[in-house]
């Protein structure tokens, strides 16, 4: 075996260590760190596994309540209580990075580490969400069509791992903006369920319980890819694709059902993923939780190419592997499982007593490091923060007014805001037959079979609000999720969080991660919405600057009934038409300014927190007395793009005429602005009356529009009319992101 390269300061600069950092490792160390020791401090202390200059502001967030059963922080993920002795767990985790480089296998390994960090809960996962953005794919040009190979490859990606191994992509969100381009992100979420008693802890518990490497063989893939997370991306990055991990979802299927197998048992003491960090992180994360040792020998580790060196076998992130620390004299049964499902596995190593995460090779140590230091206690960074400056407000003398009848149609074709069939159609969101509303609507909605439980599941940031006003577009982040799952019929129980900023070091980006975390935490105390955990991702920059913040919130719900569960689309002739909340104004940072007019400018539009939950309120009493039939929430591309969805999203498209009386003020204004706590719903004639009287008794203000029927979709404004045929509209929309991508099949 070759000798260790040298320690000098250029090599620990590209190991992505301060002078200081390294300064302090020598500290902990009392020596000079070896080479493998210098690659596992790098990976520890990337921002990507410590967190450094996040963590402060993540302590705003609010983790407990009656129903939180784990907290943030505590372990792999939050584990939720869902009543009966049932609980659910849930997180949201980035493959931003390793997508751009390589979007197939960056997004296919991203699903896959989000589905490790649910099973090792000891929960079985059933269903995955995912948002995501890149550059722009209408229009021409190298960028262009760069953008599009960058979203066939993730949406192939996510498709192929989710559906090999059998759990269903139930729901997302998709958006395109500029600020992207070259850096997509790839936000993944699962959630799975289990019973209070079957939760899994990540700890190296017992002094003398060995410790088993389970799962695929370890290999070159993925090496250090923490820490190529944690900088920005440049034009050399395409020779970091050996940080980029490489899949096998079948093999992930094996693992799972083995790993649940095993849980069942009485044998497991501590099982952790071997996720961002490898071996490194499983080895130092559950000996400092169990606040013991853990001792292995890389010579007894099952790998794929036996010239691996140790720095190589500690930071390799190849896939599919989990950590479990096994009861001593219970080590027949791991063999047992582990055989039964065909799975690599070896007995590497033993809990020791003396705090230290200790690495041999052939019975050499090549690393011992402090497990706790290593950790737990990475320098920890209060960055400067650039003051928010407001934008100043939109003067709507400078905005020509499109005409609506050419507007509705050319905002249903942008991709930002057409039907993403295209997307899920490429994924099984029908496999274990659980998926009760399909991908399209507000919010998807999930039967868990094993419980009896209705889940509503939703992801929701508009970027745009929060480029112009952070603070303002993170509170109407989680308002908008919680909004879509009232109008499934759903109550929230619980946040996961994923947050995609630029480079931290940036006093302007830190600022707006500090004004988005303050904003979502005051919205989540507000709804009562704890947060189960997350993800921080930063550095996402391309050479032509950092992305627009996206602080995205997933959202998880439970529907009481299954008489409760609601759609967003019309279902049929002579039903009412209401706009519950105010008809608003202001096209400020609109999508229809962003879209037809190029320009991100304004004030975001303002939330006030009362008004919002009184219209969730307002709509699950209204669908738990059966008086709607449908709601969507009306936000991107105002009320005539939610009206015009309500006509078109269903399998049987219904028409409606629209009379909005006399409104004062642009028509474009009226029907685009993006006002905030609005809702469209449809009520059976027969039932109008009685939805008046509890809207009136609900204190909320609502405006009759209209009534559904007929091939057109009509609205009549202030003496002006404008006819759709539903044909058309459904046309531009459906068919939008398909043509776009065909035009880069036939270039």
């Amino acid at each position: 075996m070759s000798a260790d390269p040298a320690i000098t300061p250029e090599a620990i600069a590209r190991h992505g260590i301060t002078p200081g950092e390294y300064s302090r490792i020598r500290e902990i160390l009392g020596r000079d760190p070896n080479f493998t020791e210098l690659g596992i401090f790098s990976v520890m202390w990337s921002e990507h596994c410590s967190y450094k200059n996040s963590k402060p502001e993540l302590r705003k967030f609010p983790t407990t309540g009656p129903g939180v059963l784990v907290k943030a922080g505590e372990e792999n993920a939050g584990v939720i209580d869902i009543g009966d002795g049932w609980a659910v767990a849930f997180k949201m985790e980035s493959h931003n990075h390793p997508s751009a480089v390589e979007p197939f296998q960056g997004a296919a390994t991203g699903v896959g580490g989000i589905i490790r960090d649910i099973f090792t809960m000891g929960a079985r996962p059933v269903f995955n969400l995912n948002s995501l953005r890149f550059g722009p794919i209408h229009g021409d040009g190298a960028s262009v069509k760069n953008n599009r190979r960058l979203f066939a490859g993730v949406v192939a990606g996510i498709a192929h791992y989710g559906n090999c191994i059998g759990i269903p992509t139930i729901g997302g969100e998709i958006y395109f903006d500029e600020s992207y381009e070259g850096n997509p992100l790839v936000n993944v979420f699962c959630l799975g369920v289990l019973r209070h008693e079957q939760i899994a802890r990540g700890a190296a518990e017992g002094v003398g319980n060995p410790v088993f490497y389970v799962g695929a063989e370890t290999g070159r893939d993925g090496l250090a890819g923490a820490a190529f997370a944690s900088r920005e991306l440049t034009e050399e990055s395409k020779e970091d694709r050996p940080a980029v991990q490489v899949g096998d979802p079948f093999k992930e299927k094996l693992l799972l059902e083995a790993c649940l197998e095993l849980l069942a048992t009485d044998a497991v003491a501590g099982i952790q993923d071997m996720g961002a960090a490898g071996l490194t992180c499983s080895t130092c994360e559950t000996a400092s939780r169990g606040g013991t040792g853990v001792e292995i020998d890389l010579a007894l580790v099952p790998r794929r190419e036996q010239a691996m060196t140790p720095y190589e076998t500690m930071l390799s992130e190849s896939q599919e592997r989990m950590l479990i620390i096994v009861k001593k004299g219970r080590e027949d049964v791991v063999r047992r499982i582990f055989e039964k499902w065909d799975l690599p596995y070896a007995e590497v190593g033993v809990v020791k007593d003396d705090g230290m995460m200790r690495v041999n090779d052939h019975g050499v140590t090549v690393a011992e490091i402090p497990a706790a230091k290593l950790a737990d206690d990475a320098p920890i960074y209060h960055r400067e923060a650039a003051p928010f400056v407001p934008p100043a407000p939109l003067d709507p003398a400078t905005v020509a007014e499109i005409d609506p009848g050419v507007a509705l149609p050319a905002l249903l074709r942008h991709p930002s805001l057409a039907s993403k069939n295209w997307v899920y159609r490429q994924y099984d969101h029908m496999v274990r037959l659980g998926s009760v509303v399909r991908p399209g609507s507000d919010a998807a909605v999930f039967l868990v079979r094993e419980a009896g439980k209705f889940l509503a599941a939703t992801s929701d940031c508009n970027a745009l609000y929060c480029k112009l006003d952070p603070r303002e577009g993170a509170r109407i982040a989680v308002a908008e999720a919680a909004r879509n799952l009232a109008c499934s019929g759903a109550e929230p129980i619980a946040v996961t969080d994923n947050l995609n900023f630029g480079n931290p070091h940036k006093p302007e980006n830190f600022g707006q991660l500090r004004e988005a975390v303050e904003g979502l935490a005051e919205a989540c105390r507000f709804f009562d919405t704890p947060v189960t955990g997350g993800n921080v991702s930063l550095y996402n920059e391309s050479p032509a600057g950092a992305i627009d913040p996206t602080p995205t919130v997933g959202m998880v719900g439970i529907i009481r009934e299954e008489s409760h569960i609601t759609t967003q689309y019309f279902k049929g002739a002579g039903d009412a038409v209401y706009l519950l909340g105010d008809p608003g104004s202001g096209l400020d940072a609109s999508h229809y300014l962003k879209a037809l007019h190029g320009r991100k400018e304004g004030l975001p539009p303002r939330l006030d927190f009362a008004t919002e939950k009184r219209l969730h309120d307002t709509l699950r009493g209204l669908i738990r007395a059966g008086l709607i039939r449908s709601a969507h929430d009306c936000s991107e591309g105002g009320l005539a793009l939610a009206l015009a969805e309500c006509c078109i999203s269903g399998e049987a498209p219904w028409g409606a005429d629209i009379d909005l009386g006399n409104i004062a003020g642009r028509a474009d204004d009226i029907l685009f602005n993006e006002t905030q706590s609005r809702a469209v719903i449809s009520v059976a004639a027969d039932r109008a009356a009685a939805v008046e009287t509890a809207l009136t008794s609900a204190g909320q203000s609502f405006l009759r529009m209209g009534t559904t029927g007929g091939s057109d979709f009509r609205i009549r404004l202030a003496g002006r009319a404008w006819t759709w045929p539903l044909a058309g509209l459904r046309e531009a929309w459906y068919g939008a992101i398909s043509r776009l991508m065909e035009e880069t099949n036939t270039q």
